[in-house]
């Protein structure tokens, strides 16, 4: 008789720890896009946000905690009794909330981030987990660098939070220090020597600044972890996290030294990486594992020999396992709505009939340009239609004029909250030109901290993807576009940013607001 596979819990972290990769800030209606992906995805829970960070993360917490219909929503709070009233109140409205609250445990951190001693510490944690059980029967607690905390007072620490009702304990590597055999150690040994260990979930949290994030999280599992946290492309403070694709899908291909399964529906991986990389900016390097371009891409002779004899010579999962198409059926101008409406299913995007009609438009505009239309184009040109729909200024109207021997000039008409503004500039170049109309019509402070073009397909007609990334007294965005007109996609993109600054300027986080995990 077959023994059943153990479950490992998905904990998604991208909409908080993910969120606070510098210049990778996401809009509310961004958010809840990727909440109701992750939950149709199957992941088992949602860290939505830090709900006393700003009213806009507590809104977010709130509304995903709405919408959400089958993972638990998790909000983070500090040890401290007004974050995990904030967090709870936030949570209301979800079917399954969890409140997840932290406190650092290493020496260096007691003494020069918190400035206290151990029993202060240990006093904190009982007293924020009871707190948080208030709230709700699902509580997390986190020893935040629990990897560089002595063994002795770690074991102390976790102790405490589970005879104050928490149901959850997540051992963090913070700062991305761990290898995977002292993890692993690590884990076994709270598993050992804590009393009622036995009686709560292990969780790993694991940063990748020695790119070890999955490997050591791996390691967790193997050790009696039965949760792992991660975020979608890895992305996170510094060098990321362990990425939710490599975690799922070794899990999954490993069936033999690794006897577990997830809930996750692997199909939708491909569409949540490129649907994050659209909301943040952050590109997916080609040979990213799992989602990236060339992950299953052969170029080699002797690998193109064997894939043509038996594709397990060199491949060790489907592409279709992740939601990667093995062929790309182009569309062009002659193609109909049933075809465009097939691809983007195909595809994973479910438009309504408005936004359906808009990226039709979109796609038969974009077809006069181009001879072929690949995947990569349509899923630009819908995740651009989408990111536009709730924008305070946009671009109506650009000409540029540009050529050797000639100043280059940038006619540009903008709408900012309805009204049309419109004015000629000239620049360095075309791109300078354009941001210089673009700072006269909507005047700011902000200083531009990168400009990037890169091609969505290949050939001179492919699109152009343009990411712009800003910064205004310490906030970050990060805008992004593509477009056949490299201009009109460098004018779309620094929009797209200004955008999501006027978002941000609303955000006011409260004084000494501090969160690694």
């Amino acid at each position: 008789m077959t023994t059943p596979l153990q479950n490992i819990t998905i904990f998604d972290t991208t909409l908080r720890d993910g969120e606070q990769s510098p210049g990778a800030a996401m809009t509310h209606e961004e958010k809840l896009r990727i909440a109701e992906l992750l939950d149709e995805m199957g992941v088992d829970v949602i860290e939505a946000g830090f709900p006393i960070s700003s009213p806009g993360d507590f809104k977010a917490v709130q509304e995903i905690s709405k919408i959400v219909k089958r993972a638990s929503v998790c909000g983070l709070s500090r040890a401290g009794f007004k974050d995990i009233d904030r967090a709870g109140e936030a949570l209301k409205g979800a079917r399954r909330p969890r409140i997840h609250t932290f406190i650092s445990t290493s020496p260096v951190h007691m003494k020069h981030k918190l400035g206290m001693g151990e029993n202060a510490v240990l006093e904190a944690i009982g007293a924020s987990v009871t707190r948080a059980r208030n709230y709700t029967g699902e509580v997390e607690w986190s020893a935040e660098d629990a990897t560089r905390t002595v063994p002795d007072f770690l074991c102390r620490c976790v102790d405490v939070a589970i005879n104050a009702g928490a149901t959850v304990i997540n051992v963090p590597d913070t700062v991305g220090y761990s290898t995977p055999q002292e993890y692993y150690e690590i884990i076994r040994m709270l598993r050992e020597r804590v009393p009622n260990a036995d009686k709560v979930v292990f969780s790993t949290h694991v940063h990748n600044d020695l790119g070890l994030a999955v490997a050591n999280s791996l390691a967790g599992v193997l050790a009696g972890a039965r949760q792992v946290e991660c975020t979608v492309n890895g992305i996170g403070e510094r060098a990321g996290n362990a990425a939710l694709e490599e975690i799922v899908m070794a899990l999954k291909v490993r069936k033999d030294i690794m006897p577990f399964t997830t809930h996750i529906n692997s199909k939708l991986l491909s569409r949540a990486s490129k649907l994050v990389s659209s909301v943040t900016g952050f590109p997916v390097q080609y040979n990213k594992a799992i989602v990236g371009k060339n992950a299953f891409a052969h170029e080699s002779g002797i690998h193109q020999d064997g894939m043509l004899k038996h594709v397990e010579t060199y491949e060790i999962m489907r592409p279709e396992d992740v939601g990667v198409h093995a062929t790309s059926l182009m569309l062009g101008k002659l193609s109909g709505r049933h075809a465009f409406r097939d691809k983007l299913e195909a595809m994973g995007y479910v438009l309504a009939d408005d936004a359906f009609e808009d990226a039709f438009k979109r796609f038969k505009d974009l077809a006069d340009k181009k001879k072929h239309v690949f995947d990569e184009d349509i899923a630009a040109l819908v995740d651009d239609e989408i990111m536009r729909g709730h924008d305070a200024i946009g671009v109506k109207h650009l000409r540029v004029e540009s050529g050797t021997g000639i100043e280059p000039v940038a006619a540009l008409t903008l709408t900012v909250e309805g009204d049309e503004r419109r004015i000629t500039a000239e620049g360095d170049g075309p791109v300078d030109a354009i941001f210089k109309a673009i700072r006269a019509l909507y005047p700011h402070t902000a200083t531009l901290q990168l400009f990037q073009i890169s091609a969505v397909t290949e050939g001179t007609d492919a699109q152009a993807t343009v990411t712009v990334r800003l910064e205004e007294e310490g906030r970050t965005v990060t805008g992004k576009a593509s477009d056949t007109d490299t201009m009109a996609a460098a004018a779309y993109a620094y929009v797209n940013a200004l955008n999501k600054l006027v978002v941000k300027r609303q955000k006011q986080a409260p004084e000494a607001l501090t969160v690694a995990q």
